[in-house]
């Protein structure tokens, strides 16, 4: 469908783009886009790292042994060096103590 596109049609569409958001909007929206893809391809990488070692270590434990939990929570970043929009995965509900 999207190759029967003709030239003017996808220009039709370029330009109503650029009515509804407004030219100032769209490299912001195309950035936020990229680390959004950014940071989902690295969350499926980091998963199926996480699934392929956790399978490597069932089949190596002994079947009645527990295994325990990393504890540890990983963190997401948006972007190297963007500390700010960082924050953790795992979140835990943490109470005050009086």
């Amino acid at each position: 469908m999207i190759g029967n596109l003709k030239p003017l049609e996808i220009l039709l569409i370029v330009v109503v783009i650029l009515l509804l958001f407004g030219a100032k909007k769209l490299p912001d929206m195309a950035r936020s886009l990229g680390k959004s893809a950014r940071i989902l391809k690295s969350e499926a990488k980091a998963m199926k790292k996480d699934g392929s070692q956790e399978g490597q270590a069932e089949t190596a434990a002994a079947p009645d042994a527990q295994t325990p939990q990393s504890t540890t929570a990983r963190t997401i970043q948006a972007a190297p060096g963007d500390v700010s929009s960082s924050r953790p995965v795992n979140e835990q509900n943490r109470t005050p103590q009086s």
